[in-house]
């Protein structure tokens, strides 16, 4: 590899193996680069006093952490969190098959892991690499409810919409006015006059609707009581809706521990493609057998999270109830559904 340009692909990398050889030497080595909360303190700096790992080494300030630390812990944090031993073991030995005594550059790296593993790391590369956003995400609310049955049926719901006013060009873009202009272009709907229908008329503002009033719309669905057998396999159920948001601006997976009243545990991981829609915020509901007294995020501290403070919940949400209907077939109603609501 080019240490002169990109030093973390000879240190990083020799730091990552370093780590593993301590890990496999002694189960109790005091590694110094490698766990993911061995960074949290680099991470937490300054925006001003940190540069992305794909930095050339000469502009680099903290050369410790950035070329060695940082892409030694983004490496485990794929092998331990992310992609799984097996997985991530499998694509890393792939690239030091097909690149030795190459030259490698990093897309040689972040392409064959992605090629020889199947997962698509964009989102990781991006943001550990190319980034110096930390990772702080926070369990923001915890919404706790049981089911409730109520046996007054509510009405069918209905949405309300209202037409679209006339899609009118108020504007003559250049390839109207040369297509207008071009005298051996010849225009379908004048050739066809049967063409221009209601909904040709309608765009252009030739016909007079209502575009204020909204309507309901046809095929909705009435509801009716949940049966009782139904009803047993929700009665005794504990429903929760987390909410998080991503404080720090690095995507990482969400590691969830719940803890019940029983003593008991159980960790749910969540793959990093939750925050695909919003990178900001995300929630996750959850259906249980048992109450939960608190829940911890990242219990392990596997992604570097910076301020763990806003990480816990203590059991203290306040009940509520929703309650449960069941959606009546109706067969004849193309394309919808019928299930529980």
């Amino acid at each position: 590899s080019d240490e002169r340009q990109w030093t973390w692909m000879d240190e990083g990398l020799n730091s990552f193996v370093e780590y593993l050889t301590e890990e496999l030497w002694d189960n109790t080595f005091p590694s110094k680069k490698g766990p993911a909360y061995t960074i949290v303190d680099y991470m937490k700096l300054p925006k001003d006093e940190l540069e992305p790992i794909m930095t050339n080494s000469e502009n680099i300030t903290r050369f410790g952490p950035n070329a060695y630390s940082k892409p030694a812990t983004g490496l485990n944090i794929l092998r331990e969190t992310i992609m799984g031993r097996e997985l991530f073991d499998y694509a890393f030995k792939e690239y030091s098959r097909r690149w030795a005594f190459k030259h490698p550059q990093p897309a040689d790296l972040f392409r064959t892991m992605e090629d020889a593993s199947g997962e698509d790391l964009d989102w990781f590369w991006r943001g550990w690499f190319y980034g110096t956003e930390p990772c702080d995400i926070a369990l923001d609310t915890v919404k706790f409810a049981k089911a409730d049955f109520p046996t007054t049926i509510p009405e069918a719901r209905a949405r309300m919409v209202k037409v679209d006013r006339p899609a009118v060009n108020a504007f003559q873009d250049i390839s109207k006015i040369r297509n207008r202009e071009d005298k051996k272009l010849s225009f379908y709907v004048d050739k066809h006059p049967a063409a221009q229908d209601f909904y040709y008329k309608y765009d252009r503002g030739l016909v007079s609707v209502d575009t204020t009033t909204a309507v309901k719309t046809q095929g909705t669905m009435p509801f009716e009581a949940v049966p009782t057998n139904e009803q047993q396999k929700y009665e005794n159920k504990f429903f929760y809706e987390l909410d998080f948001s991503n404080k720090g601006g690095l995507v990482m997976p969400i590691i969830v521990e719940f803890t019940y009243k029983d003593g008991t545990k159980e960790i749910d991981r969540i793959p990093a493609q939750i925050w695909r829609h919003n990178e900001l915020k995300t929630s996750k509901f959850y259906v249980k057998d048992k109450e939960v007294a608190s829940i911890l995020i990242d219990p392990l501290r596997e992604t570097a999270d910076i301020d763990t403070s806003n990480n816990t919940w203590g059991g203290n949400a306040k009940e509520s109830k929703f309650k449960v209907f069941k959606a009546k077939a109706a067969s004849s109603v193309r394309g919808q559904s019928v299930g529980m609501n």
